[in-house]
């Protein structure tokens, strides 16, 4: 390789985590030079707003400021109000801020995303302005203004240096997202309708796949803020995420049913081997279009063929829109992101016992550090509110706080006294805050690293007027590190994330994904399904250990769940077609009745599986299919209701499925 090549590679790997880091730091500085020439109280908060707020994409920085400054003011907002209603009501005002921050941070965990850290905010901000004020009432207003400019004049500064300085755009990474994924279900196509994969290797491409179309749904949302022609083509994208849904099911499918009938995939294979080509040739769409325009005079529709079908339409669909074509359907629906009741009840209680604990202790013991453990505290709850491990995160928050402590004593002692000019100051804060950004931006490490950078800020970075006072800093800042490792142990003993009844709820919430298809209104239902599914698939593979029993479990449930619930909205739109005014009156009422037991019962089965849902649920759907086979000789769209039914009647007896007593 070539000097020029190995620059080239460099610049795109390492080198963008060099100038997102550069780009965090001049940020960073930027905002505390403003603060200071303009004379505001702690320039340390706009420091530490840009260190949470920088991220690689303009687009990403920019979405996030804007939730930021909605939270920021709703926070400031929320901080008068219980202020003015429980003035020199110390335990009554600290109870409702309590409930107030636990209440964001519940809804951070069912509104995801960037929106998550705006309700982080809105609950931190309160905390941040209102618990000073406890003892000191009469600096409300004024510290909620200060704090107000002090953040948003972070945010102006992260967003123009993101925005300006060499500036990177989630739009083009997109792209190259897209082109990267076409290519994989390419070639994960192509061995599947050979036959080429194990189940536990489909099983775990499958999987990957949800990964991606959750990662593509976040990266669309915020590419929609960088330029006019990326929000005119938000809808598209969405439609293309969930025609990759739409196919990703159907391959599913159709290897499910190839799998149970050995007949089927014999007298298919022609057909199979063609596609396969077709998936490995460049010219992606010319073939489809062919293929599928042969494909219904070439083939009965049985149930396999009916499926094959359905996916090669749906491919094609789907690769229609990635390369810009114009669609007659109708666009796809909102992505909607899932989250169980039971997590958000999980995580209110969880951090409404943590805050109020350290809260009371500060109140019944007058400890003068007592305000900083309550917002070390908040903060450790909000910031790993995201994560699958909560207790680990915040346990690595707090060792880089601890580390943070002894860096910032060494820069109030023997640092900040032997410098002098705004340069040299930014000089001597670059090494270690840029040490802790490095670690932030790794995921392994991230914890580690925002523990140093935020509480490095908030400790011990340099205000207009500095305060010489080292036993200050270590009193806090073992008051945040206590703080925090009763949050770490709270996590870790009060219902954590990964308990097993609360994976079961969420587990229990993605089976009723194909109740939903049983009973949810058609218009828009195989996005809402298919959305639903996916996410909360999402959530279960961040909760449980990869390749474990659990996880190939809940995968399993995932994967019939598509299958069924896909089947089951198939055939509702293929019933509603279906002219049943042409049939004799006592086949049309046996018609209505069994596919309304078919429903019922498979909705059933979803949310109670046992072995008497699950046999009630097949007598169901036989006897349809006796009802339907007696109906074929009225028409070509009964042979497609009775391919659905054969899909969902197969997927039921599949000694494979979880089910059965055994698997569950």
């Amino acid at each position: 390789m070539s000097t020029r090549d190995s620059i080239q590679d460099w610049l795109a790997t390492d080198g963008l985590a060099w100038l997102h880091l550069a780009k965090t730091l001049f940020a960073a500085f930027i905002a505390m030079g403003i603060a200071m020439r303009f004379e505001l109280p702690q320039p340390r908060v706009a420091m530490t707003t840009t260190f949470v707020l920088m991220q690689p994409f303009a687009g990403m920085v920019l979405a996030k400021s804007v939730y930021r400054f909605a939270g920021t003011a709703l926070g400031m907002l929320a901080a008068l109000v219980l202020g003015a209603v429980f003035v020199q009501q110390t335990e009554l005002y600290v109870l409702a801020l309590t409930a107030w921050v636990a209440a964001c941070i519940a809804l951070a965990v069912r509104h995801r995303q960037f929106r998550w850290y705006g309700f982080v905010l809105a609950g931190y901000t309160a905390a941040l302005i209102g618990i000073p004020a406890v003892t000191d009432p009469n600096g409300l207003l004024i510290a909620t203004l200060s704090r107000g400019a002090e953040v948003m004049l972070g945010i102006v500064c992260s967003s123009v240096v993101s925005a300006l300085v060499f500036p990177r755009h989630a739009s083009a990474t997109l792209a190259q997202t897209l082109a990267r994924r076409q290519a994989r279900f390419a070639s994960f196509a192509a061995d599947v309708l050979r036959g080429r994969l194990s189940r536990i290797a489909r099983e775990r491409r499958f999987a990957d796949f949800v990964d991606e179309i959750v990662g593509f749904e976040a990266t669309r949302g915020f590419a929609a803020y960088e330029s006019p022609a990326m929000r005119s083509g938000h809808r598209g994208l969405a439609g293309l995420n969930s025609a990759f849904m739409d196919a990703c099911a159907r391959l599913h499918a159709l290897d499910q049913s190839m799998k149970r009938a050995s007949i089927a995939r014999d007298a298919l294979a022609p057909f199979l081997e063609e596609l396969a080509r077709i998936f490995e040739h460049d010219a992606l769409d010319v073939h489809l279009r062919e293929y599928k325009a042969t494909l219904a005079t070439r083939l009965d529709f049985t149930t396999s063929a009916e499926l094959l079908y359905r996916f090669v339409d749906d491919t094609l669909r789907y690769v229609s829109i990635s390369i810009g074509e114009p669609s007659n359907e109708r666009m796809a629906s909102r992505y909607e992101a899932k989250t169980s009741r039971f997590v958000i009840a999980a995580t209110f209680v969880r951090t409404g016992i943590v805050i109020a604990a350290t809260a009371w202790f500060w109140i019944v013991t007058a400890w003068p550090s007592g305000g900083h453990a309550v917002i070390g505290a908040t903060l450790a709850c909000g910031l790993s509110s995201a994560s699958a491990r909560p207790s680990k995160f915040i346990a690595q928050m707090t060792m880089g706080a601890a580390i943070a402590i002894v860096t910032g004593y060494l820069f109030l002692c023997h640092v900040y006294p032997a410098i002098d000019g705004f340069t040299l100051l930014c000089a001597m804060l670059a090494p270690p805050l840029a040490a802790g950004a490095f670690l932030a931006m790794r995921p392994a490490s991230a914890g580690y690293g925002i523990g140093f950078c935020v509480f490095f800020c908030l400790l011990a970075a340099p205000d207009n007027r500095i305060v010489y006072d080292p036993d200050l800093l270590l009193n806090n800042g073992l008051a945040i590190i206590v703080a925090m490792l009763a949050a770490a142990i709270a996590c870790a003993v009060v219902v954590p994330p990964r308990t097993q009844w609360l994976v079961g709820r969420t587990l229990a919430q993605l089976r009723a994904m194909a109740a939903l298809a049983c009973e949810g209104k058609l218009a828009g239902l195989g996005e809402r399904f298919h959305s639903g599914t996916h996410d909360l698939m999402s959530q279960l593979r961040g909760l449980l250990v990869r390749r474990s029993r659990e996880h190939r479990h809940a995968l399993s449930w995932m994967l019939v769940t598509l299958e069924v619930g896909q089947a089951m909205i198939d055939l509702r739109h293929e019933a509603r077609t279906l002219n049943v005014q042409r049939f004799p009156d006592a086949l049309r009422i046996a018609w209505s009745t069994s596919f309304a037991r078919v429903l019922r019962d498979i909705a059933v089965l979803f949310r109670q599986p046992d072995s008497g849902t699950l046999r009630r649920a097949i007598s169901s759907v036989v006897a349809s299919i006796i009802v339907a086979e007696s109906m074929l000789d009225e028409g070509h769209d009964v042979r497609r209701v009775l391919a659905y039914l054969h899909v969902v009647r197969s997927a039921l007896v599949d000694p494979d499925a979880p089910f059965d007593a055994r698997h569950r």
